[in-house]
């Protein structure tokens, strides 16, 4: 059974996927399309994609700007990763705010994103993956982000290894939010 759990976030859920072991192994059912209905999150699947990184390996805070915003659904399934979101919505209550959760392989947990988020993680192993399911194609003029380290979020390493576009982000403070609430 799915358990959706509502965040402090407005329509942002953490979602502990089915998960169904035997002698041959594990089967982990991401995403079906009746159940996230019945739970109120409408979300409709465009594009998948997934990405291995070594661990302290920082990737984030992504997004992208309207009209090419996206909802996202995304876990890990091999590894751990702390996972980090950041509500962009400009007349939302909780604007600025972020949270932060383990995502992994073993708890079998995904976070559902709304649009006018921002998405970031950190690898707490080696060859994490994570696993997004994105309700837009990507768009290279519209994928942007924040500077990861802007938000007041500790990530709890010295040393992190950031891409250099990454690192060009611009800080939430100096961000102008497009984004409003639905």
């Amino acid at each position: 059974m799915y358990h959706f759990e509502a965040l402090p976030l407005e329509g942002a859920f953490l979602i502990t996927m089915p998960r169904f072991a035997d002698e041959r192994g594990v089967f982990i059912k991401p995403f079906n399309d009746a159940t996230f209905q019945q739970a109120g999150i409408g979300f409709t699947l465009h594009e998948s994609y997934f990405s291995t990184s070594k661990k302290d390996v920082i990737r984030g805070m992504h997004f992208q700007l309207p009209p090419h915003q996206h909802s996202k659904v995304v876990y890990c399934p091999q590894g751990e990763i702390l996972d980090v979101i950041i509500d962009l919505r400009k007349e939302s209550p909780t604007y600025g705010q972020y949270y932060a959760h383990e995502l992994s392989a073993e708890n079998h947990k995904a976070y559902f994103i709304p649009e006018g988020f921002a998405h970031g993680f950190k690898a707490l192993t080696e060859d994490a993956m994570t696993y997004y399911l994105v309700s837009s194609g990507y768009h290279k003029e519209s994928d942007t982000g924040i500077l990861y380290n802007s938000f007041g979020f500790d990530w709890g390493v010295a040393n992190p290894i950031v891409s250099e576009r990454d690192l060009s982000f611009i800080r939430l403070e100096d961000f102008d939010s497009p984004f409003v609430m639905l």
